[in-house]
């Protein structure tokens, strides 16, 4: 499968990555060492030594340099070998490996794997992950069998919440709601507002706790290729958006290789929203049942189903409800041909 390379993916959380340390990773089918200068700016090479193609991350980090497990080898953030300990030490013009642009931004690593001049203006903005944002965090990555797209796909109909997530984030009334779909630039916005719906579990924690219906929304942002941003919440019928109720849902996923996916989540409660260490723990104990125990097992299925299939040529049927992921789809497809024209 082709991967939309020209473009800003997330290869771990900021955490994962430890001074002193290699952190490895398959993304868009290739395998990266992730590490961390010695003042602390990140940095990333193939994990594999152009030697005996040991991969890297079975060795050490020496300073600034990772020095490979098998004969010596050592090479710098640029890939470029600087140390053959053999004979007279002479380095062969073809010892390096590539280096990618990395940047620290949101408490997540970003990764850029194309040929193209990375620009680090194009990284979405997820400040409300910043430590200082003084939203309440709790963040998480699973690993979905399942290529990024059919992940999106879930996430921009979110119609599925009366069925799968029934009681936990959603309602049987939720259903009746068709979403508004609107585009910014290749951005995709994808709205539905649910008025007088029973209200589901996680949102009657973070609201009122009396089991009333309530007005509902969720809006979902789409930003190409796999960076999305949900703001969904609950107030009273007829009344105005409060503190209490709402969260934003960030959902980042990275291809792993065409049939799996690194999912990473995270929710953001706005300052002056419930906040109690049980609560907390509550919360993301939901959160995690809801995209591991339910939504994984049904995008995996899907995957095992359409195996290496083109979806178009499956002549899926289509409803009201896939105008999000029919055009978010579209667009990966023509912004990959687009690419591939101009390289």
């Amino acid at each position: 499968m082709a991967f939309l390379r020209n473009a800003w993916y997330v290869a771990c959380w900021s955490e994962d990555v430890r001074p002193g340390q290699l952190f490895h990773r398959k993304l868009l089918d290739e395998d990266v060492v992730l590490f961390r200068k010695p003042d602390g700016a990140p940095a990333a090479l193939y994990d594999r030594c152009p030697h005996r193609f040991i991969p890297l991350h079975l060795g050490s980090l020496k300073g600034e340099v990772i020095e490979c497990c098998y004969h010596g080898l050592q090479f710098d953030c640029s890939g470029r070998c600087v140390k053959n300990p053999h004979g007279d030490g002479k380095i062969p013009a073809a010892a390096k490996v590539r280096s990618y642009p990395v940047a620290d931004r949101h408490g997540i690593l970003w990764i850029w794997m194309g040929e193209r001049e990375a620009d680090a203006s194009r990284i979405p903005d997820y400040a409300m992950l910043d430590a200082d944002s003084g939203f309440h965090l709790t963040r998480g990555h699973v690993h979905i069998e399942a290529n990024y797209v059919l992940m999106g796909e879930n996430l921009l109909d979110l119609s599925h919440v009366a069925y799968l997530h029934d009681g936990l984030i959603g309602s049987p009334q939720m259903v009746e709601t068709l979403p508004a779909v609107r585009e910014d630039n290749d951005v995709l916005h994808v709205d539905r507002h649910m008025p007088n719906v029973d209200v589901p579990a996680v949102f009657d924690m973070l609201f009122r706790q009396d089991g009333q219906p309530v007005d509902a929304w969720q809006n979902m942002r789409w930003v190409p290729p796999s960076c999305y941003l949900l703001d969904a919440g609950v107030k009273a019928p007829g009344g105005e958006r409060e503190v209490m109720g709402w969260y934003y849902g960030i959902h980042l996923l990275t291809p792993e290789t065409s049939r799996t996916t690194h999912y990473h989540f995270a929710s953001a409660r706005p300052p002056g929203s419930v906040s109690d260490p049980a609560t907390d723990a509550e919360l993301a104990r939901l959160r995690r049942i809801a995209f591991a125990e339910q939504d994984k097992p049904i995008v995996d299925a899907q995957q095992r189903v359409v195996g290496d299939q083109d979806l178009w040529g499956m002549k899926p049927v289509l409803l009201a409800i896939d105008a999000g992921p029919v055009r978010m789809r579209r667009t990966i497809e023509r912004l990959i041909t687009q690419e591939k024209e101009t390289t």
